[in-house]
């Protein structure tokens, strides 16, 4: 196709109705967004499968920290929340580093807005006494001090 003086002509040398452009326009949208609601394209790569790894890694602590704060914020709990035990951590890599993290967490002595928070201990043999299991799926490009919950579930331990 070319352009003469402003109008749209064809191959052929023959005028092409602004139409027909713009069905073809349109035909070109709707197979671009077809392309890109296709599933298996939209799927992220795992690069490296789930491996348990070590909780004491600086990397684990960092989400771990990063997701204990995440807790606090949208818990409604006047008290302050804190690992008691990791139970397994796992690492995925696709385009981010990606931390499967269950552990047990409780509730703390420390009210969640003082100003210290150094000497919390987890509340036992109290009325005050929670504990919660929860399991964090951790994005992260720690490198970058990048870090997201991408999901997280817990109930009553």
């Amino acid at each position: 196709m070319g352009e003469r003086g402003g109008l749209l002509v064809s191959w052929d040398g023959g005028p092409m109705t602004r139409s027909w452009g713009i069905c073809l326009l349109l035909l070109t949208i709707l197979v671009a967004l077809v392309a890109s609601t296709d599933p298996s394209r939209n799927k992220l790569k795992v690069l490296r499968e789930l491996k348990v790894i070590n909780a004491s890694n600086a990397n684990v602590k960092q989400c771990l920290w990063f997701a204990m704060q995440e807790y606090n914020k949208e818990s409604e709990d006047k008290y302050l929340f804190q690992v008691v035990k990791t139970v397994q951590v796992q690492l995925q890599v696709t385009d981010h580093l990606e931390y499967f993290i269950d552990v047990v967490i409780g509730r703390s002595n420390c009210r969640k807005f003082s100003n210290s928070t150094e000497n919390c201990s987890i509340q036992e043999n109290s009325k005050l006494e929670k504990k919660v299991m929860c399991s964090f799926l951790v994005g992260a490009l720690p490198w970058n001090g990048e870090f997201m919950v991408m999901k997280k579930q817990c109930a009553d331990a």
